[in-house]
């Protein structure tokens, strides 16, 4: 349900920003301003937003050690980081579409297919990994991560990309909030919040090389090569889930 609602507002801020860009002469300031706006209302909402009471005790202190997780959630640790240094930006895929030919508003419409099909998908998912297990969620959206990226490499006209764009969407809801549930599932529960943090740091670390990596390879052997590296990394992904949770019950990968 948050991935449905955060990208529910994301499908609504492309589509006013196709038409702000289309009805001003693909002047960008104008977006940027309205960008600016709906930032600060969001600030302003949490104001609104009421924190339950702290259960934890505030004097108690705060220890960690990377040995006292279970194994299995370091080795996803590990393989969510290995797979971030391969997972380049979105603003390669739509690069991608304005190299082969997608004027800006063409860019911004490809964009927005993505993430309505992202917003009408997570909710489904999110229920789907409830009923037979996070894995077999999170190993299909890789799986479609890798086919998508595989025809990525393969296009030769932005139209072959419409349902390639579609699918992505497939991915991100299988995998993204998916992810963070297993997390939930796995961790140790005075653990859970340090756990999510060390998951977004992990994937925050690998961003920046990940994309760099990118702009290399894109540079060096032509955009397609890029795109075949990031089927490659989908596909050891998805063998990597099967490997590293291989011991893990059904019961302990759906919600307690």
């Amino acid at each position: 349900m948050h991935r449905a609602m955060d990208t529910l507002g994301a499908v609504t801020g492309v589509a006013i920003s196709y038409f702000l860009l289309v009805g001003n002469s693909l002047d960008f300031k104008l977006i940027f301003c309205v960008s600016a706006i709906s930032a600060l209302l969001g600030v302003l909402a949490l104001f609104w937003v009421k924190q339950p009471k702290a259960i934890f005790d505030r004097k108690k202190q705060f220890s960690f050690a990377w040995s006292a997780l279970d194994s299995r959630l370091r080795g996803f640790l590990i393989l969510a980081f290995v797979f971030a240094l391969g997972n380049s930006s979105n603003q390669f895929l739509l690069l991608r579409a304005s190299k082969l030919g997608a004027s800006t508003p063409v860019v911004l419409l490809l964009y927005l297919a993505y993430n309505v099909t992202y917003a009408i998908l997570s909710y489904p998912a999110g229920r789907i990994s409830d009923r037979i297990g996070r894995k077999r969620v999170l190993i299909t959206g890789y799986l479609i991560y890798a086919i998508v990226y595989f025809a990525f490499a393969k296009v030769t006209n932005f139209n072959g990309l419409w349902v390639w764009f579609v699918f992505y969407g497939f991915y991100v809801a299988f995998t993204e909030g998916v992810e963070k549930a297993l997390l939930v599932d796995i961790a140790p529960e005075h653990l859970r919040g340090t756990v999510m943090g060390l998951h977004a740091a992990l994937v925050g670390i690998a961003l920046l090389p990940a994309s760099l990596l990118a702009g290399v390879l894109w540079d060096a052997f032509g955009a397609a090569t890029l795109f075949y590296f990031g089927a490659l990394l989908g596909l050891l992904a998805a063998g990597g889930l099967l490997i590293v949770l291989r011991e893990t019950k059904r019961s302990q990968l759906t919600p307690r």
